[in-house]
């Protein structure tokens, strides 16, 4: 699979991915002790839905666009405002033309003592988002391979912080990568948390990186805890686009499955294609 961003920026599963993203940065919040993100493929920080790769697909109509015009419940809508707020604020005539990525998004929930650690390898990419985040003080692009990055730069100086894996599913073995690079990393931080973003496209391959996953996380005593969530919005075909995708949470915040048990069910209609989406949230065995 290629999953180059610019075509997928702000699809339903960007959407969802920044929700849990959200989420846990504002648990991390509660406390006054300084923290830290790390995003291991960080891309291009801020793309521009006006153009030729984001029109190409028009994935973001069915997904951001969708939920900036979706209703939501007195329960559900303070859990999605501040993700919403972040969009809306790199859209300042309330026109949607830009989508922001996940180190965006984080940065715009760093405080002063926080700090972000972005991983960037591809030069356009990388140029963009330093463009992004220039003369940024709490924000660092580093131009190293998000493998190599991560068991390198954990545990932070801050001790407290974030890890998100996102890569781009361009190798054949990145479902192997992505469960030895999270262990390698867990095993030196298994305080930290941990945000695991995949596709899904074969079965057999997301339910060993899961059971991989919650292996690696049961070792530290005591155990880390691990959350999975896949969210569907149509049936997958054969040789089709990406249609379901995948989260890994481990040291989630203890809030964090009954916030989802409140959101995502409110997220299927608009998400939707041809039908309501669905999605399954569970705690993955070993």
């Amino acid at each position: 699979m290629n999953y180059r961003h610019a075509f997928h920026a702000g699809n339903f599963a960007d959407v969802i991915k920044h929700i849990v993203l959200v989420r846990m940065l504002t648990y991390l919040q509660e406390k006054q002790a300084a923290f830290r993100v790390i995003d291991t493929h960080a891309g291009a920080g801020l793309y521009d839905l006006t153009s030729s790769e984001a029109q190409r697909g028009g994935e973001w109509l069915t997904g951001i666009a969708r939920l900036m015009q979706a209703r939501f419940s007195d329960k559900a809508q303070p859990l999605v405002a501040t993700y919403l707020d972040i969009v809306r604020a790199f859209n300042p005539k309330a026109e949607l033309k830009a989508y922001p990525g996940s180190p965006l998004i984080a940065r715009a929930l760093l405080r002063p003592q926080d700090r972000l650690t972005a991983c960037e390898i591809e030069p356009t990419a990388r140029k963009q988002l330093i463009d992004a985040l220039r003369r940024d003080t709490q924000a660092r692009v580093v131009d190293l391979d998000g493998w190599t990055a991560l068991p390198a730069f954990v545990p932070p100086n801050e001790r407290r912080g974030l890890v998100v894996i996102d890569p781009p599913f361009e190798a054949k073995d990145e479902f192997e990568r992505l469960a030895k690079g999270f262990s390698d990393a867990f095993a030196k931080w298994p305080t930290g948390a941990y945000l695991l973003w995949y596709p899904v496209k074969s079965r057999r391959a997301t339910d060993d990186l899961a059971r991989s996953v919650a292996a690696a996380a049961a070792t530290s005593k005591p155990a880390g805890k691990c959350l999975r969530l896949e969210f569907s919005v149509a049936p997958q075909e054969t040789g089709g686009g990406l249609v379901s995708s995948g989260l890994l949470m481990v040291n989630p915040p203890w809030t964090l499955a009954s916030e989802l048990k409140i959101i995502l069910p409110e997220l299927e209609k608009p998400l939707g294609q041809g039908g309501a989406a669905r999605f399954k949230l569970e705690m993955p065995k070993p």
